[in-house]
């Protein structure tokens, strides 16, 4: 029997702050529920890693994570005297490095391939924060040799259309559908034109910022397949072409999205300071229609944060800038949830929902999927009719739920999204109470969303 060599790496980083290996074993189950694996990690399993015993699976990634929420600071596998097993490297696109082109290959090439080490890793803490510190030299970088054909406004142009093409794609189909497409166009067509030169550094700036879109919507529908740190990895990419482009707000609306992330799967951590420091660098920079979405992200990070007044007044505050809109453009990067209007009442029902107020919070989700134009956006419409029923059932309306359930579930024909099979699987599961008192309505639906999650597993 070979004997073990015990971890001395893994155990300096417990000692560091003489972590309890029940806490360590606690935080690992929360890493691991939170990337959807039901673990029965103890005290007793710790005692093995620290002996020797190399974490099976996943595992070595959930470790690391909870490492790092618990001494404050980005743990790597490496860290840890772990090894995968299989080459691949945790930390890819947790940090913002001086290439952000070469990480976005990096991860490109590892999602494109369905590599399960970087679709499997945990949304880290402790790289949430990074965006809040980054310091960068965008002089600097600018300065850097490049090479390649000279781009221009009509390749920027290029970019930012097909961009709209993907959008327009995943809204309508959902997140799966064009996936792999988009990724394969944003490491070679768009990583080659950031890398080339350009007829002036406007053009640069502006090719930069597109490419940050694309990006952000590689972010976008991994997190629509549920792949949070994946998610994350695109986004924090985004954020660094963002803000090397200098382009006025847009380093700020991605810092927006990764606060929208955290709160959406209950990782608080951080969520406020982004929204914050994002409408910071967006307020006064930027037409107003654009400012209220950063208001209403911060709205709803101050809910979170059970700052109820001021959640209120942040609310109040997107209201007055678009009721004060005068007609200015819009940036094609604030546009990526569809019409500001609709975006910023979406949003609005999420505050009022976190803020034990139902009522309203149904009101504003029925008047977003109102106000998005007819035959668009579907999967948005939808997930905002059932957080509206859900809403609805919960006050005791269930035939009127189920009504909203079903015109949700009317624009879920043919869209590929994990979230809208999740909502019809709660679904199903809130109407089990109504269902078993007889309610026509209930069976009914519960009938349909079975054969539709039979007919897009």
């Amino acid at each position: 029997m070979t004997k073990r060599t015990p971890n001395m790496q893994l155990k300096a980083l417990i000692d560091e702050k003489r972590l309890p290996y029940e806490t360590i074993a606690h935080v690992v189950r929360i890493v691991a529920a939170e990337s959807g694996e039901v673990l029965r990690t103890n005290r007793s399993t710790v005692e093995h890693w620290i002996s020797g015993a190399q974490p099976a699976g996943n595992t070595p990634r959930y470790l690391t994570e909870a490492l790092s929420r618990l001494l404050g600071r980005l743990v790597t596998v490496d860290h840890l005297g772990l090894s995968t097993g299989r080459g691949e490297d945790d930390s890819i696109g947790l940090s913002l490095g001086p290439d952000p082109v070469e990480t976005l290959t990096l991860i490109g090439k590892a999602d494109v391939n369905r590599r399960r080490f970087l679709a499997s890793s945990a949304y880290s803490v402790a790289a949430a924060a990074l965006p809040l510190g980054y310091l960068h030299d965008i002089a600097g970088r600018a300065a850097a040799a490049r090479s390649g054909a000279i781009a221009g406004n009509a390749e920027v142009a290029a970019v930012r259309d097909m961009v709209r093409v993907f959008t327009d794609m995943d809204e309508l189909h959902g997140g799966q559908h064009g996936r792999s497409a988009l990724v394969q166009y944003l490491m070679s067509d768009v990583a080659t034109l950031c890398r080339g030169r350009f007829r002036t550094e406007d053009a640069r700036r502006q090719m930069l910022s597109a490419a940050a879109s694309g990006v952000h919507l590689a972010g976008w529908k991994s997190y629509d397949a549920g792949e949070q740190g994946l998610a994350q990895r695109y986004y924090l990419q985004s954020y660094t072409l963002a803000t090397e482009s200098g382009i006025s707000g847009h380093d700020g609306f991605v810092m927006r999205t990764m606060s929208q992330q955290g709160m959406k799967i209950h990782r608080a951590e951080h969520c406020l300071a982004l929204a914050e420091t994002g409408l910071d660098r967006a307020k006064g920079h930027v037409d107003l229609a654009t400012e209220a979405l950063f208001h209403i992200t911060y709205a709803h990070a101050l809910a979170k944060s059970n700052r109820r007044q001021q959640a209120v007044r942040s609310v109040e505050r997107a209201r007055a800038c678009l009721d004060a809109v005068k007609g200015d453009p819009t940036p094609f990067w604030a546009l990526a949830w569809g019409p500001v209007e609709a975006t910023v009442r979406s949003r609005t029902a999420k505050v009022f929902a976190t803020l034990g107020d139902p009522r309203n919070a149904a009101q504003q989700y029925a008047r977003a999927a109102a106000s998005r134009p007819p035959g668009t956006y579907a999967r948005i419409i939808a997930l905002d009719l059932v957080a509206q029923a859900e809403l609805q059932a919960g006050q005791g309306a269930i035939e009127e739920a189920c009504a909203t359930w079903g015109r949700a579930m009317d624009h879920m024909d043919g869209i590929a999204s994990v979230r809208t099979r999740k909502a019809v699987k709660n679904m199903r599961r809130d109407l089990t109470r109504f269902r078993a008192r007889g309610l026509r309505c209930a069976a009914e639906l519960d009938e349909r969303g079975r054969d539709f999650l039979i007919a897009y597993r």
